[in-house]
């Protein structure tokens, strides 16, 4: 039996869909959900934001019994009504660190330095490093000691132009979430619109989409296996 492992979920601390007047933050099935596979996995989970606090919530449904158990455990409650900052974890307490999305991640995880250098540490002592639906904002700022992208040269996937675009969010967002992976040479492998879909590159883990998240989560709870 594997030994049990720690798990950083980052939730975006970002509230407002850009100049639209409505409300996002972290999407709530997409950390939900994950915690469900990890913690029936036998590890542990920690929760951080970046600026830490309780972070704003999208996508609630308490018709979700998955959603439910999650917002009703004590110890998550607590952990969410508190989340860590990332100036205050230690990456050597952690053997993966997974970026939950909602569409809050596009302003506040790509140029966040802390966040970064958080996901490196974990990557390069041999941890793993997974992001679902926009959570892949954070691979954007990430590099490795040598100075190359984390994701350079990476299969990898997010929630795609497309799919940005049947939502018609493509000119809210400050940019375009698929491209600026490319343009650090990720190889992008989409599926079609809002399909689960996950990948697997090493010890990188990505999810298209929350109906991605179980896929991304088994997949991180694998990778973790063989890390």
């Amino acid at each position: 039996m594997s030994r049990t492992k720690t798990i950083l979920i980052v939730l975006t601390s970002h509230a407002e869909l850009g100049n639209t007047g409505r409300p996002t933050g972290f999407y709530l099935p997409e950390v939900a959900h994950p915690w469900k596979v990890f913690t029936e996995a036998g590890h542990r989970v920690d929760l951080a934001s970046p600026k830490g606090g309780r972070p704003p919530a999208s996508g609630v449904d308490t018709s979700d019994p998955v959603q439910k158990a999650f917002l009703e455990d004590p110890e998550m409650s607590a952990k969410l009504e508190n989340t860590l900052r990332p100036e205050d974890v230690d990456p050597a307490g952690y053997d993966a660190v997974f970026f939950a999305g909602g569409h809050g991640t596009m302003w506040d995880f790509a140029d966040n330095e802390a966040l970064a250098g958080l996901g490196r540490d974990v990557y390069e002592a041999g941890g793993v490093v997974a992001a679902l639906c926009h959570g892949p904002a954070a691979l954007v700022g990430i590099r490795l000691s040598d100075g190359r992208p984390l994701v350079e040269g990476k299969r990898l996937t997010a929630f795609t132009n497309n799919e940005e675009a049947a939502i018609e969010l493509t000119d809210v967002v400050p940019f375009a979430l698929q491209t600026a992976l490319e343009d650090l040479g990720a190889k992008h492998d989409g599926a079609a619109n809002f399909s689960a879909h996950a990948v697997v590159d090493g010890r990188l883990v990505t999810g298209q989409n929350p109906a991605s998240a179980t896929d991304t989560a088994l997949a991180t709870v694998l990778a973790l296996a063989g890390a």
